[in-house]
């Protein structure tokens, strides 16, 4: 396979299936000889604030002398984003031939499962990354779950680190209705003995975690909301959930590590970091902010951080949403902060039509909006509108942000 057959192998899967459940990911994983089983693992779960998380543990791990790689989703331009060695995504060769290994072994297990039973997307994918990641020789890969935890693919690894992001009501028709039962399903990977990080959670989801600790006889390490001074001011982009994320993921490279950290190596790995579409300031004159907040509580967060980028410029926001989220809350949050607005659809299937964008927008008296069913032409009008001295906020999906940073003909995933 070269990288666009890759591509075009998974994509041609289905993403999730209809059977939930680790069995198959662990025959998957056998027929290609357990590689997670080579490497130590950390697993990051959550609601938000995973991918970034992710990436500032491996930094941080990588900053104090390992060889760490990480696994995250989805991706903006490529699959090869999603699994990354010492800090830089896996090249176009060792992605496809890792992706016809895990393709090879989901033809020999296919034979084995029934006529509507097949290895889903995200499985073959996770299963190539395991690969990759153990051919490689990572000492330690720090791996984002992808839905929930109880029975997401990644769950196969043995990582005797967890950490809780933060939970919310998202993915209910898969996860439940409330925090708690959506906790529940997150925390189920916790090991006997393990150790569980989280910053502060919400009530419910606190109840969920203690009784998760007390039973597996794991211990619990809670994160500050903010790492030391210097190490916030290492960080670039701003805003308080990335200082968050940055304090979680410190706390979670220690509980692994088994030592103190050392600051100058966190400035180190927190001033290099790089976060594609989390507060990512893409360019000047207007000042342009790509954020992949698509669920109520990263609205809230992303309208937190944006004054301090903003610096009172006038606000135009570009938004498109997918029909699984609550549209409506996600606006709320940030309309309020827009002089204007643009309304679009990613290419994803799901999203909803700038139309109802707009309906939903003008029940919560929103700003003067105009729509335009291409991401690019949306973004394009918007920066006209905010003229040289405004700002403009591209948000809503992650989708919305891969179709504006995404190169022709490049593949996409499908959440």
């Amino acid at each position: 396979m070269n990288l666009r057959q890759a591509e075009d192998y998974l994509l041609g899967l289905e993403l999730f299936g209809m059977r939930f459940g680790l069995d198959r990911m662990r025959k998957l994983t056998t027929a290609l000889g357990t590689p997670q089983r080579r490497f130590d693992a950390v697993q990051v779960l959550g609601t938000n604030g995973k991918t970034s998380t992710t990436r500032m543990i491996a930094a941080i791990l990588r900053a104090h002398g390992l060889r760490a790689g990480s696994y995250t989703s989805p991706h903006l331009r490529s699959f090869c984003e999603r699994i990354e060695i010492d800090g830089r995504p896996v090249g176009d060769a060792e992605f496809a031939a890792a992706v016809a290994r895990a393709a090879h072994a989901v033809e020999l297990l296919e034979r084995t499962l029934d006529e509507d039973e097949r290895v889903t997307q995200f499985e073959a994918l996770t299963a190539a990354a395991y690969h990759e990641l153990a051919r490689a020789g990572v000492e330690v890969a720090v791996v984002e779950a992808g839905l929930g935890g109880r029975y997401d693919a990644t769950s196969v690894i043995a990582a005797p680190v967890c950490v809780l992001t933060g939970v919310d009501l998202d993915h209910t028709r898969w996860l439940g209705s409330t925090i708690e039962a959506i906790a529940e399903e997150k925390l189920a990977v916790v090991p006997e003995g393990g150790v569980l990080v989280t910053g502060q959670l919400d009530p419910e989801a606190e109840r969920v975690a203690e009784r998760v600790v007390r039973e597996r006889g794991a211990r619990r390490v809670r994160a500050p909301d903010s790492p030391p001074a210097d190490e916030a001011r290492a960080l670039r982009p701003l805003g308080a959930f990335q200082r968050r994320n940055l304090a979680l993921a410190r706390a979670a490279a220690e509980a692994y590590l088994g030592r103190p950290l050392k600051g100058a190596r966190v400035c180190e790995a927190a001033s290099a970091l790089e976060l594609p579409g989390r507060l990512q300031v893409v360019a000047s004159d207007p000042l342009t902010v790509y954020d992949g907040a698509h669920n109520p509580a990263g609205a809230r967060a992303l309208r937190a951080a944006l004054g301090e980028l903003l610096g009172g410029r006038a606000l135009t926001g570009v938004f498109s949403v997918l029909d699984d989220k609550d549209a409506s809350a996600i606006l709320a949050e940030l309309l309020p902060l827009c002089e204007r607005a643009v309304y679009s659809a990613c290419s994803n299937p799901r999203a909803l039509s700038p139309a109802t964008l707009e309906a939903l927008a003008e029940k919560l008296d929103g700003p003067p909006a105009e729509t335009a069913s291409d991401p690019e032409r949306a973004l394009e009008r918007a920066r006209e509108l905010a003229g040289p001295s405004g700002a403009v906020l591209a948000a809503g999906s992650i989708y919305l942000i891969a179709d504006l940073v995404r190169e022709p003909g490049a593949a996409c995933s499908i959440i």
